[in-house]
């Protein structure tokens, strides 16, 4: 890849990039920090990525750059016991767009990024494999499973109206 068509993967993928990762981290400052230290790995292999593939080099690096910066958050957090009065919902509420981001976060890691990469970003199945690293049947069942989970957190759409 030459440095115009590497200025041209930053013009045409890098909001793209910045709102999957700010959709799934919510911190401006680390979603930033995530895109750059994405551009500098693009730009450190620019030679070996052809500019075809970069779309997809840009998203699986950012989403293990993700993957290690929460890996690495956990281990230096303080857990403490868990409230189960936080985690629950059991009041009626009429805002559903803040249901279902609050359902959303409650997904396991996994299953919120290939949920979010299949209906927020319009992924297929096929991409989401290439960018995660995993099969297209594991991310069918994260799919499956967090849209499952979703549909019963959020539960009967007449109690929530």
């Amino acid at each position: 890849m030459t440095v115009e068509e590497f200025n041209q993967a930053v013009n045409q993928h890098s909001d793209g990039v910045y709102r999957f990762i700010l959709k799934n981290i919510k911190d401006e400052d680390k979603a930033k920090d995530i895109i750059q230290d994405t551009y500098e790995k693009l730009w450190k292999k620019h030679t070996e990525v052809s500019f075809s593939k970069v779309k997809s080099y840009l998203f699986s690096a950012a989403y293990h750059t993700l993957i290690d910066l929460t890996r690495r958050e956990k281990k230096q957090a303080q857990w403490d016991e868990v409230d189960f009065k936080k985690h629950s919902h059991n009041d009626g509420y009429s805002d559903l767009n803040e249901v279902l981001h609050q359902a959303v976060d409650r997904l396991p890691e996994t299953q919120r990024m290939v949920v979010m990469m299949r209906d927020y970003e319009g992924y297929s199945y096929k991409e989401i494999s290439d960018i995660t690293g995993l099969s297209e049947s594991q991310v069918k069942v994260y799919i499956f499973r967090a849209r499952k989970y979703l549909k019963e957190y959020i539960g009967k759409i007449e109690i929530l109206v």
